[in-house]
C-alpha cells in the first residue's frame, strides 16, 4: 500500500468507527431513553443499572476509544506532507469526537456512578429523587454527545468527498 492507500484506508476506518458510535448514542436517544421514560422508577433505575453495566465490554472500548485513535491516526496521515483537502474536516471531527469522550467522562459515567451508589432499586425506599437526579440531565448531556457524535461522522465524510 502506498501512502495515500493507507490514507483513504484510515479515513475509512475513523468513519465507519464514528459510524457505529454516532448510531448507537442515537439508538439510545431514540428509542431506549424514550422506551425507559414510561416505566415506573424501580424498573428505570434496575434497567439503567444493568445497562450501565452490560455496556462496559470489550467491543465497546475499542469502538468507543478505536475511533479516537483511528481519527487521530488519519488526521496524523494528513498531514504528512502538508496539509490535503480533508484535513482541516478530519481534524475538526477528532475535535468534536474527543468532546464526545469529554462529555461522557464528566457527565453520563459521572451521573451512572451515582446512579450505581444508589443500591439495587429493590432496597430503594423511594427510588423516585434518584431516578429524578438521574434521568433529566443523563438524557441532556446524552444528547448533546450524540449530536457531537453525528457531527463528527459528517466531518469525516466530508472528507471522503475531498480526498
Amino acid at each position: 500500500m502506498d501512502g495515500n492507500e493507507v490514507r483513504t484506508a484510515s479515513l475509512v476506518a475513523a468513519t465507519l468507527t464514528t459510524g457505529l458510535m454516532a448510531g448507537l448514542l442515537y439508538g439510545y436517544a431514540c428509542s431506549v431513553m424514550p422506551a425507559l421514560r414510561r416505566v415506573d422508577d424501580r424498573t428505570f433505575i434496575e434497567v439503567m443499572q444493568r445497562i450501565n453495566v452490560a455496556i462496559l465490554n470489550g467491543w465497546f472500548f475499542l469502538g468507543f476509544l478505536g475511533t479516537l485513535l483511528l481519527t487521530a491516526l488519519t488526521l496524523v496521515l494528513h498531514l504528512v506532507g502538508g496539509p490535503r483537502p480533508g484535513t482541516y474536516p478530519v481534524a475538526a471531527a477528532f475535535v468534536l469526537y474527543l468532546a464526545v469522550l469529554g462529555v461522557t467522562r464528566g457527565f453520563n459515567i459521572r451521573l451512572n456512578a451515582e446512579l450505581a451508589a444508589a443500591g439495587p432499586p429493590d432496597q430503594i425506599d423511594d427510588p423516585a429523587p434518584v431516578r429524578h437526579r438521574f434521568e433529566a440531565p443523563w438524557v441532556r448531556w446524552h444528547l448533546v454527545r450524540t449530536v457531537l457524535a453525528t457531527l463528527a461522522l459528517a466531518c469525516l465524510c466530508w472528507a471522503l468527498t475531498l480526498d
